[in-house]
């Protein structure tokens, strides 16, 4: 066998895992690996401005295509820009391996310029951590990490010492590739019983669905029409569940509606399925609880519960519904099915453009949701565009959406958009992005154009970090350093080699909206939506007017008053 550069089993073992591209920065320890995955590979390598975008990028493709997708970066401050974009598929169960390369091994704890030890911070968000130290264990390390991020569903890290990618070894085969087919599991037939009793004598049942039960669609379905039982979905399971639903009655939670939110609250009986759902307070109060996941340790996690069983929901739920008595009586289903055609008609009473001076942006998420393509695909900023994007962006099946909901983090939507674009070329890629979230990591804008990536994006320009402005609001403190100042974005998108598109009155959006969707190439879209506009959540309680009274009083006296009595205007008397 002929002798090889570490770096060259290195690239060659992750385009063997299904690596098609790597996302990064070059530089001095990573060249090794760059200049073999050039020359030994079809791997393509996508040029960031920025690590964490990359890192956001590399996780997008990951969590769409479930695929394994790489990132790689230099010693010090290069690999470790790649934390917070890794963190969020380590959150969201995105399959990537990051190639972090380091200093020669001779000089690693002499505390050397750009020394970093990679290991203890990475383990905080990874399957898998681990550093090569010598060449000939490289194979089987770079091996172990894509099998335990597939495997696993996270992100695995290789540490690569910039002398050991560069020296030869033989390339040996050292363990067989090869990725199983998931198993099929399913609770015991006794369990399985235990399940269907309670349901059986719930008088009213409600299905509470997460993420886990997105390939369940049909069996969902069927079960609610056994159960006559009512569906709420949570934020990540939306693409999956929504639409083409009866039983869908939207979300719960601070983001959900109304029907969702009291449903949960009055049922007797609630079977969550794949759910995952962080907030007890959102759980019933007084009802049966009985949990399926495929991970036991999710098993009364966030809330009590009277039974939970370990399965794959599909398989489960194709079991158990020959033991579920067919129910009759519909009135318990149809009350949430009508109180979430209301809920939706009371959150689209602002998609209207009846005044010049406000845009709201309800009414620019729903105009994105009507003229973009059917299989167009959403990412969402953290903060209010994953609020309009959850609640006015529709889903059709073929749609899909992506927001920050477990990491919650900024700036996600736009490096998000560029890791979609590349690994759907011929889909139409929308990032809705907060002025701060885009502004955060701009420079990627960039890429975008370098890489002649036509991704669309859509900035909210209220001048704001309006989420974190009505969290202060909403805790009667009056709102301070949140202000921003922004350019003109449809300047700066012309500026850069992108389409610039800019909207001030609510009477062009439509228009305007249509053109930049068409638009072949990339484009920025610059609304300026109403900086005052309320997140209203279904459930309110006293200590919100409260509050919000208690921030009005604080406005005034501090000499903002203004702002006080813009909020009540654009939101109790403009419409």
């Amino acid at each position: 066998m002929s002798k090889k550069k570490v770096a060259q089993i290195i690239v060659e073992t992750l385009e063997n895992f299904g690596v098609k591209r790597c996302y990064g920065v070059v530089g001095d320890t990573l060249n090794e690996v760059t200049n073999a995955m050039h020359h030994h590979t079809n791997i393509e390598w996508v040029h960031m401005r920025h690590e964490e975008v990359g890192g956001f990028a590399a996780g997008a493709e990951a969590f769409m295509t479930r695929n394994l997708t790489a990132c790689a970066g230099s010693c010090g401050p290069g690999s470790l820009h790649f934390i917070n974009g890794l963190f969020e598929s380590h959150r969201n169960g995105s399959p990537v391996v990051l190639i972090a390369s380091q200093l020669p091994i001779n000089v690693l704890g002499t505390n050397f310029p750009q020394e970093v030890d990679y290991k203890p911070i990475y383990q905080t968000c990874s399957v898998f951590c681990e550093e090569i130290k010598t060449a000939a264990e490289a194979k089987r390390v770079v091996m172990s990490a894509c099998q335990a991020a597939l495997n696993e569903n996270g992100v695995a890290v290789v540490i690569v010492p910039s002398d050991i990618s560069a020296s030869e070894i033989e390339d040996a085969p050292i363990m067989q590739q090869y990725q199983p087919e998931k198993p099929l599991i399913r609770p015991t037939d006794a369990e399985l019983l235990r399940v269907a009793n309670f349901l059986n004598r719930g008088a009213k049942v409600g299905i509470f669905a997460g993420i886990g039960a997105a390939e369940a669609k049909e069996e969902v379905i069927a079960l609610c029409q056994l159960l006559q039982a009512p569906l709420v979905h949570t934020s990540r399971a939306k693409d999956f569940l929504e639409a083409d639903n009866p039983y869908d009655i939207g979300m719960t939670g601070m983001l959900g509606h109304k029907s969702g939110y009291q449903m949960i609250d009055h049922c007797d009986t609630l079977l969550i399925l794949g759910a995952d759902f962080a907030w007890p307070q959102f759980y019933p109060k007084d009802a049966n609880i009985i949990q399926i996941d495929i991970d036991a340790k999710k098993l009364g996690l966030r809330h009590v519960v009277d039974l939970g069983v370990i399965g794959n929901i599909k398989e489960t739920l194709q079991a158990l519904m020959p033991h579920i008595t067919a129910k009759t009586d519909t009135h318990f289903l149809q009350t949430y099915q009508k109180m979430y055609q209301e809920s939706c008609a009371e959150m689209s009473k602002k998609a209207i453009a009846d005044s010049a001076t406000l845009i709201h942006p309800q009414y620019l998420t729903e105009l994105l949701s009507q003229y973009a393509d059917h299989d167009a695909i959403l990412t969402g900023d953290g903060g209010s565009a994953m609020v309009w994007g959850l609640r006015h962006f529709k889903t059709n099946g073929q749609r899909r959406t992506l927001f920050s909901m477990k990491h919650g983090t900024m700036a996600n939507a736009m490096p998000q958009a560029i890791g979609l674009q590349k690994a759907y070329p011929n889909r139409q890629i929308i990032s809705l992005s907060g002025d701060g979230g885009l502004t955060m990591l701009m420079g990627d804008l960039l890429t975008i154009v370098q890489e002649k990536l036509p991704v669309k994006v859509v900035v909210l320009n209220n001048g704001t970090l309006d989420f974190v402005e009505l969290e202060m609001k909403v805790e009667g403190i009056v709102d301070n350093y949140t202000d921003l100042e922004n350019p003109d974005f449809s300047k700066m998108a012309d500026a850069i080699g992108m389409k610039g598109f800019r909207v001030t009155n609510s009477h062009d959006l439509e228009a305007t909206v249509q053109q930049f969707l068409k638009h072949e190439g990339p484009a920025i879209l610059d609304v300026h939506t109403s900086r005052f506009e309320l997140i209203f959540p279904p459930h309110t309680t006293p200590s919100n007017y409260s509050n919000m009274a208690l921030y009005g009083a604080k406005a005034i006296i501090d000499g903002r008053g203004d702002e006080f009595f813009g909020m009540l205007r654009d939101n109790f008397i403009k419409k």
